[in-house]
């Protein structure tokens, strides 16, 4: 078998092997731990919670997700919002939020630091013994804490949980096809490595820890691009546990734009590769064997798009400037029958996902005609993101801070900040 046939078969067959993985393990998950568990168990002790906000130019959301957050059915709770350098009117928001709320206090940094930086200035300042992030576009569901302390009180070895982002802004094609995703791609793969063991990330927009496990590794990297994926791994080596709470909701606003879809996903493909260069040595431990899966996979993801864009170049050379070959390469677009299989493949898994997540989404099956459209939209973006990525990844000076700006929040946060 000649080296691009082996190309070819590993394009067809990993995706169709970890749809199947990622299905199974998510129904697994769905029937022993979600199925008809609809209210947050009874705990002895309702522990304290420390809500972290960091704001980088949040003036026009961060009055919307504190409306939220004073209304949580939890008892035991703060609120710190931390102004990142803001350049707009964000700090003197959070002044005004702090005198209107007795359980709402700001932290104010002077210059961009990071939202790293952010969090660990504000987890340094928080009185809770559990501390909650979220992005300060995330509203979060009433009964979120409850959900997440009773995995605390109960598993001490519990050291960071993560929630179930929903997407709120549906305007656009782009839009209403992340919705799918949150649920068929980000929301069964969590399921699914909760039940093989250890989850790849933690959501940055919505995640919860145990101060002593944030102290036993640090706290958070200031000179990684995504931090909750490295943070997550910090705890995994420790042999802290960590899971995820599909019923702990928050919803978010997605980029709308091409160009905001694409600075979220570049930005997610560098910290992916940015998180595997930095711990590839847990291949030198035996104890840190049950990470070899997922540090695996996420390799395997980037070997495919390597060897996607590899056949891609070879068809092109193949047909428009008859450079003799082994295989015969087949047109990338229309698909054949290989394309077909994982179509039908990638609809049964939006599919089970639909049934699965509707349970906090009463509307999704309207959108499931937009969502198939996945493949075709985000495939290639994505595909495009890593090649540029994994360079700059790779070239990125070690110990350079991260630093930040502030997201595309769809086109009616767009045009309501243009409007003024």
């Amino acid at each position: 078998m000649s080296i691009i046939q082996t190309v070819c078969d590993f394009v067809y067959l990993y995706p169709l092997f970890m749809s199947f993985v990622w299905m199974i393990g998510a129904l697994i998950f769905y029937f022993r731990l979600e199925r008809k568990k609809d209210t947050p168990p009874e705990i002895s002790v309702e522990p304290f919670f420390s809500i972290l906000v960091p704001c980088h130019n949040e003036d026009e959301q961060v009055g919307e997700t504190i409306s939220h957050l004073v209304t949580l059915d939890y008892p035991n709770y703060e609120i710190i919002l931390i102004d990142d350098g803001s350049t707009d009117g964000t700090a003197a928001k959070i002044h005004k939020l702090c005198e209107e709320h007795d359980n709402v206090r700001g932290v104010y940094l002077r210059k961009n630091q990071g939202k790293a930086s952010a969090l660990n200035i504000g987890c340094l300042v928080s009185r809770g013994e559990l501390i909650l992030t979220i992005d300060a576009d995330a509203l979060l569901d009433k009964q979120c804490l409850k959900w997440m302390a009773w995995h605390f009180e109960k598993f001490p070895r519990t050291g960071a949980i993560t929630g179930n982002p929903r997407v709120i802004n549906r305007t656009t094609l782009l839009g209403k096809i992340q919705i799918g995703e949150y649920s068929t791609i980000i929301g069964f793969i969590k399921r699914a490595q909760r039940i093989l063991g250890k989850v790849l990330t933690v959501s940055g927009v919505i995640a919860a820890f145990r101060r002593q496990a944030l102290l036993s590794v640090g706290f958070w990297s200031d000179d990684m691009i995504t931090e909750d994926i490295d943070i997550t791994w910090k705890l995994e080596k420790k042999f802290w546990d960590v899971r995820y709470e599909p019923r702990a909701v928050c919803w978010i606003f997605v980029p709308e734009t091409l160009r905001g879809l694409w600075r979220q996903r570049v930005r997610w493909a560098q910290g992916g590769v940015e998180v595997l260069k930095k711990h590839d040595d847990i291949w030198q431990d035996w104890k840190q064997r049950r990470l070899w899966p997922i540090f695996t996979e996420s390799a395997c993801s980037i070997l495919w798009v390597m060897a996607f864009w590899t056949l891609i170049i070879l068809w092109a050379e193949q047909t428009f400037f008859g450079v003799p070959m082994p295989v015969r390469l087949l047109p990338p677009i229309p698909p054949m029958w290989t394309g077909s299989i994982l179509a039908l493949v990638c609809l049964m898994q939006f599919t089970l996902s639909i049934c699965i997540d509707s349970q906090y989404d009463k509307r999704m099956f309207k959108y499931l005609f937009w969502i198939i459209w996945y493949p075709f939209v985000y495939w290639m973006v994505n595909a495009f993101a890593v090649i540029i990525a994994v360079p700059k990844a790779l070239m990125k000076r070690k110990g350079t801070r991260a630093v930040w700006v502030s997201p595309d929040r769809g086109l009616e946060k767009i045009k309501s900040a243009e409007g003024k």
